[in-house]
């Protein structure tokens, strides 16, 4: 089995999933006795945050691939950016390292592809719905039309997402509000919609969206394991 390295922390809540997830699927696949081998660099996303909203993206480049680096010394076979929005520095963390990253765009398009969906509503962080570093991999490498929510819903699911998921904070009225949103995104062609921020899946379940849901936490983590697994 190889080992796989996460950059985490982006936040801790969700990282918690990705270890989750990760263990669950090589146990699924080796028995009830195993566990999968993962090192997490976990950073502390206050800082990193207060990077986000000053613009200090260079900064934040340094700080990511540092962390690769540390996986890399500590024995990964991968790394894993355990985040959408951190995705925008994917670059940075290539070139940091020999290791194979594994993208979390080319994880969801592959699955959203397999099923057939061509035109599809993101939800993520402003930065992420906003800029191209998620949106044109999705549709250079797997062909999918992105669509995002207009300015005032692109506003309330940021606000969610840094003023209560981050923090565990889990409200029945962010979940109606995002609902609300998919099924206005719906009303616009979408066919599916991808949970593009990885706490977006403690809020809602694919029960609660009247879209089919790819949710970027739980594809990322399985092809995770997939990597993992593959002799």
């Amino acid at each position: 089995m190889k080992t796989i390295g996460i950059i985490g922390g982006m936040s801790w809540e969700s990282s918690a999933q990705y270890y989750a997830i990760i263990n669950r699927a090589v146990r699924d696949r080796l028995g009830p006795s195993h566990s999968a081998k993962i090192l997490l660099h976990s950073l502390d996303f206050g800082p990193i945050a207060a990077f986000q909203a000053a613009g200090e993206w260079d900064r934040l480049g340094e700080i990511m691939a540092d962390s690769a680096r540390a996986l890399e010394a500590g024995g990964a076979d991968c790394i894993v950016i355990a985040t959408n929005t951190m995705h925008k520095l994917a670059d940075r963390v290539e070139a940091a390292t020999a290791l194979p990253l594994l993208h979390i765009a080319d994880a969801t398009g592959a699955a959203i592809v397999a099923e057939g969906h061509a035109r599809v509503a993101l939800l993520g962080t402003g930065f992420t719905m906003e800029q191209d570093f998620l949106k044109a991999r999705l549709a250079e490498r797997h062909g999918l039309e992105i669509i995002i929510p207009d300015a005032k819903d692109r506003g309330e699911v940021h606000r969610v997402i840094y003023e209560e998921l981050i923090a565990g904070k889990i409200l029945k009225s962010s979940r109606d509000a995002y609902c609300g949103i998919i099924t206005r995104l719906s009303a616009r062609g979408a066919q599916a919609v991808i949970f593009g921020c990885t706490e977006i899946g403690l809020l809602l379940s694919a029960d609660d969206s009247l879209l089919p849901v790819f949710d970027t936490t739980w594809l990322h983590a399985r092809a995770a394991a997939e990597f993992a697994l593959k002799p």
